[in-house]
């Protein structure tokens, strides 16, 4: 099994949605465009990629939003050495299709209050739902790697929730834990790193905004 040596995790830049949340009442969260501010965002994260995978081949996954296509665009990454494919399953939470926004800040705030991980929004998914398709997408990329010739770096460009709940799911972080996470900043990444023990780190940690309360699990 040709297990890459790195995992690398991208937020899209700042979106229209991320500017401005009125915008979701005019148009559907998936065709929401990179802000100016998002655009450079994410050609700062192209320099840091090409300087971190030099000449190495790189197997990108991309969500199909419109913002991380874009991101991925001003990744600028050498075509030669980037393997690329849209991944439906690397998506935003899902809200619902068209949003009310009152509805939608009423939602939030009982989310916040409910947990994040189980919330489900009224026409959308919960963070669960999310974690299940990532499980989902997991399973490909490991049987990918079975390849011999499978490129040395992954890439997944993706969202702030989906990166929190991927890193959940591949290092077997607690509920409790994955909610005192709070989301990477626009163009920011996250990198899971091969140790010469066989097992992958991540570079540095999520911001937490609170401390994780657990149940006594053995009571």
């Amino acid at each position: 099994m040709a297990r890459p040596r790195r995992i690398v995790l991208v937020r899209h830049g700042e979106s229209e949605g991320n500017a401005d949340d009125t915008v979701y009442e005019r148009e559907p969260d998936h065709a929401l465009a990179l802000t100016p501010t998002g655009l450079v965002q994410a050609a700062e994260a192209g320099e840091r990629l090409r300087a971190l995978f030099g000449e190495e081949r790189v197997s990108a996954y991309v969500s199909p939003y419109r913002r991380t296509l874009e991101t991925f665009r001003e990744l600028r990454l050498d075509p030669a050495r980037v393997r690329v494919r849209e991944e439906p399953r690397l998506r935003e939470q899902d809200w619902g299709n068209w949003q009310d926004l009152a509805d939608v800040r009423l939602q939030k705030a009982y989310r916040d209050a409910y947990g994040h991980f189980f919330y489900r929004f009224a026409q959308g998914e919960s963070g669960a739902d999310v974690y299940d398709r990532v499980g989902s997408f997991l399973e490909s990329l490991y049987r990918s790697f079975e390849a011999p010739d499978h490129p040395p770096n992954v890439l997944l460009v993706t969202h702030g929730l989906t990166m929190r709940l991927f890193c959940m799911r591949w290092f077997h972080w607690s509920v409790a834990e994955f909610e005192c996470l709070s989301n990477p900043d626009n163009g920011s990444h996250r990198t899971l790193v091969l140790g010469p023990d066989g097992r992958y780190r991540l570079d540095r940690p999520f911001e937490r905004w609170t401390t994780p309360q657990t149940f006594d699990l053995w009571g």
